[in-house]
């Protein structure tokens, strides 16, 4: 990959409105970044955006020079080393820095997340069942917080163990556990999706638990109150069609009920680390299946064509709200084609007007 080829990429996926899908649409439909970079303006303009401008040049210039200033290199959807689970999910990542053993995200990987506020001995089973898998060379993947998701991370370094980080990839977040992130970076994987300098709000969480659930072979939730981002990252897992598991708590604990309510659900119950072993079949690389090539540039085989009319982008309008709809209930429903409906809708986002969510459903912005 040239440098203008990263440059563009890059620009690409950081300009407004352009998530993983609409990226992976726009090379699809323009082949290269560079030529979706001059088509976007005009398909935001069909959207009902007047004026659209793709990130600025110089802020490109700086992310790459601040990468690699700090050491962290880059990885694109179709990289050799691009995690093969994530490269699965509808929304996975086009691009992610990191820093580390790169070579650990290809390993036999189970994410391991809890509650922040999570009780000693919930964070001493935590801690030794990390320590315990890593001597069967298996990688803890979690998230860097407080709790749990620290616990995981200290008992799994000697094995290995990889931290998704919400942020950018230099910010420390929570602060204290600046060291332990520096850490992770020297002696396992440090990934981050996040421009650097990015400070890590409430909206990025989400994004983050779906990298840790998507590079995991199964999710092992150890303590968790109901609705907490843990239980999150469990119907992430769940949807990506990944293995669920969860350790027993006690009823009166409210920081257990998450755990027993997944065990209700059908999550495999945990007791001990011959339970997670038992659960996981070795990686059969070969066998392994990514995303659809729709990704990829410069392919020798013809891209799907997308195509739109104002009569479709009118269907498909009408059947909009500000309730979400899947995608392929407006195909059925439009009678104009599937084309004319990703057309449609990739416009409409690039114009700010559609917000894509999880399970391919799409709803109108306003």
């Amino acid at each position: 990959m040239t440098e203008a080829d990263v440059f563009a990429r890059l620009r690409l996926i950081r300009s407004p409105n352009v998530g993983p899908v609409t990226y992976r649409q726009l090379i699809a439909r323009f082949g290269t970044a560079a030529a979706a970079l001059e088509a976007i303006p005009e398909l935001a303009a069909r959207g009902g955006k007047r004026q659209f401008s793709p990130a600025p040049e110089n802020s490109i210039h700086a992310e790459i020079q601040h990468l690699q200033k700090y050491g962290a290199k880059m990885l694109f959807m179709d990289d050799q080393d691009y995690p093969d689970l994530l490269a699965q999910l509808d929304n996975a990542p086009p691009v992610i820095s990191y820093l580390g053993n790169i070579a650990l995200i290809n390993r036999n990987i189970i994410a391991m997340v809890g509650a922040r506020n999570a009780s000693a001995g919930a964070c001493r089973f935590a801690r030794q069942l990390a320590l315990e898998l890593g001597e069967r060379d298996i990688v803890v993947a979690s998230g860097l917080a407080r709790g749990i998701d620290t616990a995981a991370h200290q008992g799994a370094l000697p094995g290995g163990t990889i931290a998704v980080i919400a942020g950018g990839i230099d910010v420390a977040y929570p602060p204290e556990n600046r060291a332990l992130q520096d850490e992770i970076a020297a002696r396992g994987l440090l990934i981050a999706e996040q421009p650097p300098g990015t400070e890590p709000f409430a909206r990025h969480f989400p994004y983050r638990n779906r990298i840790i659930a998507g590079i995991a072979q199964a999710t092992l939730v150890v303590e968790a109150a109901p609705r907490s981002g843990s239980l999150i990252t469990a119907r992430l897992a769940a949807e990506a069609g990944r293995d669920v598991m969860a350790v027993p708590g006690s009823p009166l604990d409210p920081r257990s009920r998450g755990c027993n309510q997944l065990i209700r659900d059908g999550a495999t119950l945990i007791q001990d680390v011959d339970d997670v072993t038992e659960l996981l079949r070795p990686i059969d690389r070969r066998m392994t299946m990514r995303s659809p090539p729709l990704f990829r540039e410069n392919d020798d085989q013809e891209a799907p064509k997308f195509d739109s009319s104002d009569a479709a982008r009118e269907a498909v309008l009408r059947l909009l709200s500000m309730n979400y709809a899947p995608v392929d209930e407006l195909i059925r429903q439009s009678g104009v084609g599937a084309s004319a409906v990703q057309m449609t809708l990739l416009e409409l986002e690039l114009a700010g007007r559609l917000e894509r969510g999880a399970g391919a459903k799409v709803r109108l912005t306003g």
